[in-house]
């Protein structure tokens, strides 16, 4: 009873117990505050993501081509000549002592090269023989760097060669060719050394052996650059100018295996193969003829891989295995029974065969007529169609050569004087 009795307030209006207290409302904090059902966070798409300055002048850099901007192309030609005779300059003066050294025995060795005496008939030979290596293995440093465009000399010079001396031998029936004029050029001995032994494809490989082994060697020298640009970039930490060496900076970052291609998918085995396995796997990849080597190179220099590791294994591959393979290849492929067979079976080709047939028979009968000649008379220019086709073919590849280099060095001031406005910032 005591529990309902009622009060009485100021104003006379009458309230039970229950109904005293008052309903109290509670703000959030504003960090309380939970989000509207509609708030999303910024995808931020609409943006443009803003290249950055070093990419924006690669993409400059790239433009400066002559067929795009000519005078500017050649303009900075010369200008890079011209710093890069100052820089060899600069340092001949900073290794003074080697200079030095280096110009004395240039001058005994001048001295003795004039000098009459016995000697005269061992250097004179020797000589010869070395301007010759040399040669080979400058063609074969052209065709690893190629400064920005390899130029094959292997089809352009050192197959051509060996098909030289492959048909020589066959139709002449030895390899004793006159000397001079070989190995300049090929004519048959006048007569035929009985003791000598049949022509066969080992002895065939036995004559071009040593130029073929040069140009080897001097491929493996051409694919020190990659090797050197990785290894520098590592050690100092910095990112050179170079497509090869930033696709392989790209592909170790890339999280996103769908989107690789079968060629980066390719790099990818490389690297591991090289990576894990070292020597074994540089010397399977000089060996068998890739384009994806560079790329060997450069993860060589990435990973530290030392030097007489890479480059032995790249010097053997190269110049002792995939020689003798394309030496086989091409001596096989062009022996007599082979070469004859091959062009009656361009015969059967519909429509153009019988024209193939017959330039190719020309052609071969017109190499074989030069064979036959006196050593040291000129050769009959009998102007065959195939002859002009493979001599004008020629001519454009050095000229696309010549001008990568060209292309390659003008690049490359840009590169400097981007460089210097950098270190000047």
């Amino acid at each position: 009873m005591g529990r309902n009795k009622k009060k009485t307030g100021k104003n006379g209006i009458v309230a039970t117990a229950s109904h005293t207290a008052k309903d109290v409302h509670f703000e959030q904090s504003p960090e309380r505050k939970e989000k509207p059902v509609d708030y999303l966070p910024p995808s931020g798409r609409g943006l443009r993501p803003v290249p950055s300055a070093g990419a924006l002048l690669h993409v400059e850099r790239q433009k400066i081509v002559i067929w795009r901007r000519p005078f500017l192309t050649t303009y900075y030609f010369f200008l890079e000549l011209f710093w890069l005779c100052i820089d060899g300059l600069i340092a001949l003066y900073n290794h003074k002592k080697t200079v030095l050294i280096t110009l004395f025995s240039a001058g005994v060795s001048i001295y003795l090269y004039y000098l009459p005496g016995e000697h005269q008939r061992y250097i004179q030979p020797l000589e010869k023989k070395v301007l010759w290596w040399l040669y080979w293995i400058g063609l074969g440093v052209l065709s690893s760097i190629g400064l920005g465009s390899g130029l094959h000399t292997f089809v352009l010079y050192l197959a051509p060669h060996i098909a030289r001396v492959t048909l020589a031998a066959y139709e002449c029936g030895s390899l004793n060719f006159p000397e001079p004029p070989y190995p300049d050029d090929v004519t048959c001995p006048e007569t035929k050394d009985i003791a000598a032994g049949a022509v066969s494809l080992w002895s065939i490989i036995s004559k071009v052996r040593i130029e073929s082994l040069m140009w080897g060697a001097g491929t493996a020298l051409g694919e020190l650059p990659p090797y050197f640009v990785a290894r520098g970039a590592r050690i100092s930490g910095e990112a050179p100018d170079d497509e090869d060496y930033k696709e392989f900076l790209a592909l170790q970052t890339s999280n996103v295996p769908k989107e690789i291609t079968l060629m980066d998918k390719l790099k990818l085995k490389v690297e591991n193969l090289v990576k894990n396995t070292g020597f074994l796997a540089i010397l399977l990849f000089a060996s068998i003829p890739n384009p994806l080597f560079d790329f060997a190179g450069i993860t060589c220099g990435h990973f530290l891989i030392p030097f007489w590791t890479f480059f032995g294994a790249t010097l053997i591959g190269k110049a002792l295995i995939k020689m003798h393979m394309q030496m086989f290849f091409v001596i096989f492929a062009l022996s007599e029974h082979h070469a004859e067979h091959l062009i009656q079976q361009t015969g059967k080709v519909p429509r153009i065969g019988p024209f193939l047939q017959a330039t190719l028979t020309e052609f071969l009968n017109s190499q074989k007529r030069k064979l036959h000649r006196n050593p040291g008379d000129p050769a009959n220019q009998d102007g065959s169609l195939l002859q002009q086709i493979i001599t004008y073919l020629t001519l454009l590849i050095v000229i696309f050569f010549l001008i990568s280099i060209v292309n390659s060095f003008a690049q490359n001031y840009h590169k400097r004087v981007s460089d210097a406005k950098k270190k000047r910032k």
